[in-house]
């Protein structure tokens, strides 16, 4: 299978660097026929980046190969998950790659074919783009975190640092010495989880928070997206944070 995938890509990608990262079998188009999805890339001599990263769909019917070029197509392993997201009979496709910058980032897209069209129905890019917060410190040792697209706030508790972090930042009274702010960086996860079980698959999106600096982590945003029928839509979002020793 692998020869076979191998001659319809070109010439200056088979020169012993294109090889295929991950595949899993599914029936992606409903047909009921089973059909193999690929993930390609030119690997990078000694290191984990790959490049030109292609997703690859051979049809199980007539054996016709259809290549998909995404946006951001290097980074650190590249997976594959099928499962149905729109409930239209069809697996969709994930694809995950995980940057490699500090802030643990990841590039994410979903596939699936809709009326006879395979069509990209989410990627991490209006994702980031769509989903924009504020992040302040605040007196009393809390923090607090507006998320403008779905109009909430929450406020975090820091009383769980330890007396060093807390007195870098705040006064006896716990009154702040100066404005701090934080920041919540770009798509960090993202997880098919089938929370009604009902065979159809809702997208778990993590952001992390981080304080005075990016190591500085304060929490997660939990995003729980649902397919609409026309585009993933936020069904409810949460914060997390980390907890301390009783």
């Amino acid at each position: 299978m692998q020869l076979n995938l191998q001659t319809v890509l070109s010439r200056e990608m088979n020169l012993n660097r294109t090889v295929i990262v991950t595949s899993k079998q599914g029936d992606i188009n409903g047909d009921g026929t089973k059909d193999n999805v690929f993930l390609t890339a030119n690997k990078t001599p000694d290191s984990p980046f790959w490049r030109n990263i292609t997703l690859v769909i051979q049809n199980g019917r007539t054996n016709q190969y259809e290549q998909v070029q995404m946006k951001n197509n290097a980074g650190y392993n590249p997976t594959l998950f099928l499962g149905d997201f729109t409930g239209n009979k069809g697996e969709g496709i994930l694809v995950v790659i995980d940057t490699g910058g500090s802030g643990g980032s990841i590039y994410a897209y979903v596939f699936s074919y809709l009326n006879g069209r395979l069509l990209t129905i989410f990627n991490s890019d209006t994702f980031n783009e769509t989903f924009k917060y504020d992040v302040n410190y605040e007196n009393q040792y809390k923090v607090k975190l507006n998320s403008y697209y779905l109009k909430e706030r929450y406020i975090l508790d820091l009383t769980y640092k330890d007396k060093e972090y807390l007195s870098e930042i705040y006064n006896e009274e716990g009154v702040l010495k100066a404005p701090i702010e934080g920041w919540v960086n770009p798509l960090s996860g993202l997880y098919p989880v089938d929370y009604n079980r009902d065979g159809i698959y809702e997208l778990e999106a993590y952001q992390r928070i981080a304080g005075r600096y990016n190591a500085d982590s304060l929490g997660y945003v939990q995003t729980v997206l649902k397919w609409n029928g026309q585009a993933f839509v936020p069904d409810r979002q949460n914060v997390a944070i980390f907890g301390r020793g009783i």
